[in-house]
């Protein structure tokens, strides 16, 4: 099977590359990565040629502007990107009879939810920012173009043409860290080492909530749904178990080794353009082998050596 990754030099988009390359159903040759300039959000005009000069059968579309801020600061650049270009992709997609799996947020959620349960598939969408918007609109662009008639709706639904077409997945998942840096994690630990430094605490946000997720197993989840030809519908696939903010960043100082006072705050504390949701927790959908992923504690132990070597060399390097 030729499966082809967009933003294949980002953080999903790498381990994605890794998780297809140990798949057996991609052959000696393994996953086809694409990435800028080849591949280019802001050149979706070139997706078709690319499409039909690597023939894939499957294509997984990681590539996105994920500057939260930046949407908001440039909402139409936003929807041009993550919006228009998946639209674009997604016709190019089903004109060629090739699957699509699309990533999108849990953004696209407003994140007032106040009974304790995880999005489901199923519930209303309501995004509060530029971002969350633009992802929706990707969402909605590529199941009109993969023509599911009523479910071509922000929910979830069959997204298959009738008639045994191509499938078109819809992937959401949230707070995504992992290599190659410069995630929470990391931005925790420098904020750790300038806090010491200074003798002060480390500032914790404490009103968002939501569902921690390493890459490398959400690479692994999608490249199930791939080889076991379950793509098509909507998924939430996200690490189990769910924190604040507060408590993900005491978990990690934890787990390093890190002793430092913290101190509890509320996200306005550091006023930004884009505003996210306070739940941003989702309930995962099954996947074919029914096991869902591992919690989130286990799946930070398993980045922590990783982490750890990156803010050992970024500070050699000061």
């Amino acid at each position: 099977m030729r499966v082809a990754v967009t933003g294949s030099g980002g953080r999903l988009g790498r381990a994605l590359v890794a998780a297809l390359e140990e798949a057996p159903f991609t052959g000696l040759f393994g996953p086809i990565a694409w990435h800028r300039p080849a591949f280019d959000l802001d050149a979706p005009e070139g997706f078709a040629a690319l499409l039909d000069r690597h023939r894939p059968e499957v294509v997984v579309h990681a590539a996105a502007w994920t500057d939260v801020d930046g949407c908001a600061r440039d909402p139409d650049l936003a929807m041009a990107r993550n919006g228009a270009a998946t639209t674009r992709l997604a016709e190019a997609c089903v004109a060629r009879s090739i699957d699509l799996v699309v990533v999108s947020t849990n953004e696209v959620f407003d994140g007032a939810r106040s009974d304790g349960l995880g999005y489901g598939v199923d519930d209303p969408v309501n995004p509060l920012n530029a971002y969350g918007r633009s992802k929706l609109a990707g969402e909605v662009g590529s199941r009109a173009a993969f023509e599911t008639g009523d479910d071509a709706s922000p929910a979830g639904g069959d997204t298959s043409v009738a008639g045994g077409g191509p499938a078109l997945g819809i992937v959401r998942t949230a707070w995504l860290y992992g290599p190659p840096g410069n995630d929470f994690p990391a931005k925790i630990l420098a904020a750790a080492d300038r806090a010491r430094a200074s003798n002060e605490p480390v500032r914790l946000v404490a009103d968002e909530t939501g569902s921690p997720t390493y890459s490398h197993d959400l690479a692994e989840a999608i490249v199930e749904l791939i080889g076991a030809a379950q793509i098509a519908g909507t998924h939430h696939i996200v690490n189990s178990g769910q924190a604040t903010r507060a408590e993900w960043a005491r978990e990690l100082l934890r787990q390093a080794g890190v002793a430092v006072a913290t101190d509890d705050v509320p996200a306005s504390t550091w006023p930004r353009p884009s505003t996210p949701p306070a739940w941003a927790v989702l309930e995962p959908t099954p996947l074919p082998g029914r096991e869902p992923l591992r919690h989130w504690r286990v799946a930070l132990a398993d980045y922590l050596p990783e982490l750890m070597r990156e803010r050992t060399a970024a500070r050699a390097g000061r």
